[in-house]
């Protein structure tokens, strides 16, 4: 895998862009091979829990969803509550991310977050990116970076794609629940120039007593040249997919026997979703420095129907449509340059949102009956940002960084009985310093290093939050919100290699955030959760004791509290997993065999303020084999639930009704419970591969 990073920080200047090497005193370009590992940054990382997953880690990883190669971050933990059209559930630092809330990511330049959702602020769907071209995931945590803006709070990830393959492939998969999945890639060259390009076609049923019906259509076409640190590259993506959800459940249902373990409340919930997306970007440099210039423009749409609650509104049930219309485009330009031994970069981003229907509505079998809110939007972000880098003394370097944002936003209310007083404008700004000092104290590069990391950062809140007076469901006053939810967050850590091959790296962080504040998409509305503070610490290693074999370790602790006791006096953060642990096994002796086993745990966490429920811990095994029949020609076998454990992907604490509890008159408004969502049982999938 290839990318280029700078002399003193890897992932400081693009986490993809230029590196300024010195010859006789005079920066120059260069491109630099990277083989190393995810912590072996010793030398060129800012903080302890910077990192590279290369597509070497990849190819051996068993992936139950596309999503899930994001727990290539140590502490991550990636689930679903829902159907697998919808974008996943997300967990790292004491956060429930929900689906994207405070961690950014980024594919070859453009946002995955969606700002002003209508599910939920963030929104992160990952289901359109295909793992076997992806060329490397540079990722972050905390707050401690110029060119992170929005989303940040617990980190951010970059991912590549390749812009050349090896060679033409098709790969064939089959599983149980009529899993099927096809995918074909190749790239050609001509004039100098690389164009890569690949289809997926896939669907699943899954276990589901109702069947997903999940029909996915996915397609990438990118022409290149050069490397990603002087060239350029054009990428156009489509992505389409349908489904049908078996949401959370109150375990009660499956309890009693109302529902089996893997049945659902409604027979009519899933949705609808797309993203089409061009983006192009640049690279170069001399002895001057570098630069780089992206731009993007995505049609992002979405139509999802939910029943969450059950039947606590009556016989035919809560159902909601939650619809999304929208084209985002924008950009970055930086360049970074030397001046008497201080590394400056400086980036300006701007992105807006337009968004042409963002709408809530009472549904009844995926028909609207009744329109909560219906909204049309602007919302413009512009970030600034520049960072100074310095080698102090040969023991010593530093980034001091400066970031200035600014939201600007017009809502007009388009429909809603109580909805139509709620547009006008909005726009709020923030600055935020950050700060990064690296010792070196046995040299660079050395056997250790210690990181000190500090910064301010936010998470933006639905702009409709900003503007609306009013609920919409019920005409009830509603308290307009900040647009930003302020953060602040230090960490201190240790990067070293104990023994060869062995890379490990540990961090102690801490972070408030001023509010929890957070969009309810099924209610139209922005609540307030009171302040919080959250402390860590995590433990990552990777050992290499050959060629043919890699393990990794990961342990994360985190403490998440209100800072002020909230709904019956509680304290606890609901859905915060305090403890995590995953442990990996790869085999790739480049022979005819092949393989990876996944073990990840998820530590009991609190449902709700008081802690009086929790959920159930638990262990989950992945296994994937792989034969090389011969040179072009590999057969595969994914084991998904290796142990088959009778677990819950999630755990909420809520109201909800079930059929049943509403026929019987038992319901009242909402009985309290434990919400859950199994895991898949064991599953099996075999794979053929063949290249050209």
């Amino acid at each position: 895998m290839r990318f280029i990073d700078t002399r003193t920080s890897l992932l400081a200047a693009l986490l993809a862009g230029s590196t300024l090497a010195r010859a006789g005193g005079v920066p120059v370009v260069q491109e630099v091979t990277i083989t190393g590992n995810r912590p072996g940054l010793i030398g060129v990382a800012d903080s302890a829990t910077d990192g590279v997953v290369t597509a070497k880690q990849l190819a051996t990883r068993p992936l139950l969803r596309t999503a899930e190669l994001l727990e290539t971050i140590p502490g991550m933990i990636v689930t679903q509550h829902s159907g697998d059209g919808k974008a996943n559930q997300y967990f790292l630092r004491g956060f429930n991310l929900d689906h994207g809330s405070d961690f950014a990511t980024s594919v070859m330049g453009m946002p995955a977050n969606v700002a002003s959702h209508a599910h939920g602020q963030g929104y992160m769907d990952l289901n359109f990116l295909m793992p076997e071209l992806i060329a490397n995931v540079q990722f972050r945590k905390g707050v401690y970076a110029a060119e992170d803006g929005d989303f940040s709070n617990t980190g951010s990830a970059r991912i590549d794609y390749l812009r050349r393959l090896p060679a033409p492939f098709v790969d064939l998969t089959l599983g149980q629940h009529q899993f099927r999945r096809v995918l074909a890639g190749g790239s050609a060259e001509y004039a100098g120039y690389d164009l890569m390009g690949a289809v997926e076609v896939a669907g699943n049923n899954g276990p589901w007593d109702l069947p997903a019906g999940l029909r996915k259509r996915n397609g990438v076409a990118r022409l290149s040249k050069g490397s990603a640190g002087d060239g350029f590259a054009v990428t156009a993506m489509a992505y389409e997919s349908d489904w049908t959800a078996t949401e959370h459940v109150p375990q009660r249902a499956i309890d009693s026997g109302e529902i089996g373990r893997y049945g659902a409340l409604s027979g009519s919930d899933g949705g609808k979703t797309h993203r089409y997306s061009l983006a192009g970007e640049w690279a170069g440099g001399d002895a001057a420095g570098a630069s780089r210039l992206s731009a993007y423009v995505i049609d992002y749409g979405l139509n999802y129907f939910s029943a969450p609650s059950g039947f606590i509104g009556g016989p035919q049930g809560d159902q909601h449509e939650q619809a999304d219309e929208r084209v985002i485009w924008g950009g970055e330009a930086r360049h970074t340059r030397s001046f008497g031994g201080v590394e400056l970069t400086a980036g300006l981003q701007l992105r807006q949102d337009r968004v042409s229907s963002l709408g809530l509505y009472e549904t009844v079998g995926r028909a609207r009956v009744r329109t909560v809110r219906e909204d049309r939007l602007t919302e413009t972000a512009a970030g600034l940002f520049i960072e100074a880098r310095r080698q102090w003394t040969p023991w010593l370097r530093g980034t001091l960084g400066l970031r200035r944002d600014q939201i600007r936003a017009h809502v007009t209310p388009t429909g809603g009985e109580f909805n139509m007083d709620n547009g006008g404008s909005a726009g709020a700004g923030q600055t935020s310093p950050k700060l990064s000092l690296v010792f070196s104290p046995f040299g660079t590069p050395g056997p250790a290093e210690f990181y000190a990391n500090w910064g301010y950062g936010f998470h933006s809140n639905d702009v409709r939050g900003a503007t609306s007076a009013t609920h919409p469901a019920d005409g009830s006053a509603a308290e307009k919100l900040s647009l930003f939810a302020k953060s602040s967050g230090a960490e201190i850590g240790l990067r070293a290699k104990p023994l060869p091959g062995w890379n490990t790296s540990v961090s102690l962080w801490r972070m408030r955030a001023a509010s929890e504040l957070v969009f309810v998409g099924d209610e139209g509305v922005t609540e307030a959760r009171g302040a919080s503070r959250r402390h860590g610490l995590e433990w990552s290693n990777y050992f290499a004791p050959s060629r043919s074999v890699n393990i990794d370790a990961d342990l994360a602790w985190s403490h998440a509290r209100f800072q002020q006791p909230v709904e019956n006096g509680g304290s606890h953060v609901p859905n915060a997993i305090p403890l995590t642990a995953s442990l990996g096994l790869a085999y790739e002796p480049g022979g005819a065999w092949f393989a990876g086993l996944r073990l990840r745990y998820l530590g009991a966490y609190a449902l709700e303020e008081t802690n009086t429920h929790k959920s159930a811990p638990f262990w989950l095994a992945n296994l994937k084999l792989g034969y090389r029949i011969t040179p072009t020609l590999q057969l595969g076998v994914d084991v998904l639930n290796l142990l088959d454990r009778k677990a819950n992907d999630i755990e909420y604490w809520g109201g909800a009704c079930t059929r049943g509890e509403q026929a019987d008159g038992s319901c009242g408004g909402g009985i309290d419970g434990r919400l859950v969502h199994p895991l898949e049982p064991r599953t099996l999938r075999l794979s053929m591969r063949a290249t050209f």
